[in-house]
């Protein structure tokens, strides 16, 4: 337990922060599975949709520090590839 006033303040940032990241790698997650279940289904143009749409969500995440840059890059890279795959 927490007995100085800044263990105590450190306490509760940790559990604000802690709810934020938990937040936003959840939205980070759910953006990457919409771009999944789309490839999975075949439509070329949800796909594409879905993707345009993660993009964004994984750079914030990367800017942010809640991943590492290169592995935002991996899941950009990665779905990209799935994507121009089934539009061909």
């Amino acid at each position: 337990m927490a007995n100085s006033a800044q263990a105590r303040k450190r306490a509760r940032q940790a559990e604000a922060s802690r709810q934020r990241n938990s937040s936003q790698r959840s939205m980070l997650r759910t953006h990457i599975k919409n771009v999944v279940k789309a490839i999975a289904s075949g439509d070329a143009e949800a796909a594409q949709a879905a993707y345009q749409k993660a993009v964004p969500v994984i750079d914030k995440s990367a800017g942010k520090g809640l991943i590492h840059k290169n592995k935002a890059a991996r899941h950009k890279s990665r779905l990209g590839q799935h994507v121009r795959a089934l539009q061909s």
